[in-house]
């Protein structure tokens, strides 16, 4: 089974574009040096908020991350994001085809 972390955050300071390029930057190599990380994205929720969402092959790697998230939210980007919510759930599936964007 694997697990996916969902952080719902509101954008204080600075557009989605900013915040996207320093997680893409800084917080996504954090978590791909974390055991158990399968995949991770950020998604545009419009109305300057933003959606986080990582996989992770057990419960205590996606626990494990909020910590290494709430840290680098405290370091990098502690005037600019809000979080609203965190939340780690079991997923039953995720299917698709690789994205060509």
């Amino acid at each position: 089974m694997e697990y996916v972390r969902i952080a719902d955050y509101t954008i204080e300071k600075g557009t989605f574009q900013e915040i996207a390029d320093t997680v893409k930057a800084d917080l996504l190599p954090k978590f791909q040096e974390q055991t158990g990380f399968i995949r991770y994205g950020l998604a545009d929720m419009g109305e300057k908020k933003c959606l986080s969402m990582s996989y992770w092959t057990t419960r205590e790697a996606a626990l494990a991350a909020e910590t290494v998230a709430a840290t680098f939210a405290r370091e990098r980007l502690v005037d600019k994001v809000v979080l609203r919510s965190s939340n780690i759930g079991d997923v039953a599936f995720l299917e698709g085809v690789p994205a060509t964007v």
